[in-house]
C-alpha cells in the first residue's frame, strides 16, 4: 500500500481545473482515486475522459463509477427513452464534446448513440468497467455514499453507491470507516449553498466543491491518520449557479 491516497472530486468536464489538481499527483507516493462524474455539464468532457483513462491505464488510478457515467451508459443503450432526461442533466455538453457543437440538434438520440458507440468503443467499454467503491486503510471512497441501514455496507445496492443522498448524509455511520464521497456538492451539505470547503460529519467527508457550478475542485491527500493536504482550485470563469 502506498503511503498516501489522493482523491479528486467531481470534475464534470472542467478539464483545466482537473489538470491543475492532477499536477500534484505523485505516482510513487499516492494512490489516486477519481470520485466519478468526470462527464456532463462542463465544456471539456472529452479531454477530461481521456486524462482519467490515461491515469487509470498508465498509473493505476482508481476511477469510480458516478451517476453521470451511469446515465451516459444508459443513454447509449436506450437513447430514445432517456434522451430528454440526459440533456436536462448536462448530457448535451458531453455529446458535443465527443462529437461536435450542434450535434444534439443535428442528429436524433439514436444516431448520436450509434456514433459514440462506434467512435469510442474503447472508452465506452472502459466506463462500463468502473468500480463502485474503493477501500484504502481506514477509508471507503465512493461516489455518492453507502446504505447505512445495512449491517454490512458492502451489500449497498449498485444504485445507492452512485445515487444516494439524504439517507446517507443523515444516517449514523457504524461502519468503523471514514467514508469519502462526492455527488452532493458541499455547499448543499453545509446548508448555505455558498461554502465550498470540505464537509465533515460522523466520519463522512464530502469533497465535491461544485466546480462546474462556479465552485471549486478539491484534491485531497490522506494518510492513515487523516487529511494531509486539501488542494482546492476555484472556478474563476463562471458565476456561482448552485445545483445538486
Amino acid at each position: 500500500m502506498k503511503p498516501y491516497v489522493f482523491a479528486i472530486g467531481d470534475v464534470h468536464g472542467m478539464y483545466d481545473l482537473f489538470s491543475q489538481v492532477a499536477d500534484y499527483y505523485e505516482p510513487k507516493l499516492h494512490q489516486l482515486v477519481l470520485m466519478g462524474d468526470i462527464n456532463d455539464r462542463g465544456p471539456q468532457v472529452k479531454a477530461s475522459f481521456l486524462l482519467a483513462k490515461k491515469l487509470v491505464e498508465e498509473h493505476g488510478a482508481v476511477y469510480l463509477m458516478g451517476n453521470h457515467e451511469e446515465l451516459l451508459l444508459y443513454f447509449l443503450a436506450h437513447p430514445e427513452d432517456v434522451g430528454q432526461l440526459y440533456e436536462q442533466n448536462g448530457g448535451r455538453q458531453t455529446i458535443e464534446s465527443l462529437l461536435h457543437k450542434g450535434a444534439w440538434e443535428e442528429y436524433s438520440p439514436t444516431e448520436i448513440a450509434m456514433m459514440i458507440r462506434s467512435r469510442y468503443k474503447d472508452l465506452v467499454a472502459f466506463l462500463a468497467r468502473r468500480p463502485l467503491y474503493y477501500e484504502w486503510g481506514p477509508y471507503v471512497f465512493v461516489h455518492a455514499g453507502i446504505d447505512l441501514g445495512q449491517k454490512d455496507w458492502h451489500k449497498t445496492s449498485p444504485h445507492d453507491f452512485v445515487w444516494i443522498r439524504e439517507a446517507f448524509h443523515q444516517g449514523k455511520n457504524h461502519t468503523g470507516k471514514t467514508i469519502v464521497f462526492g455527488h452532493t456538492i458541499t455547499p448543499a451539505l453545509h446548508g448555505d449553498m455558498m461554502t465550498t470547503d470540505l464537509w465533515h460529519q460522523d466520519y463522512k467527508i464530502g469533497i465535491d466543491g461544485g466546480a462546474v457550478f462556479g465552485g471549486s475542485l478539491h484534491g485531497v491527500i490522506f494518510d492513515t491518520e487523516g487529511i494531509v493536504q486539501d488542494i482546492e482550485y476555484q472556478n474563476l470563469e463562471g458565476p456561482w449557479q448552485p445545483s445538486i
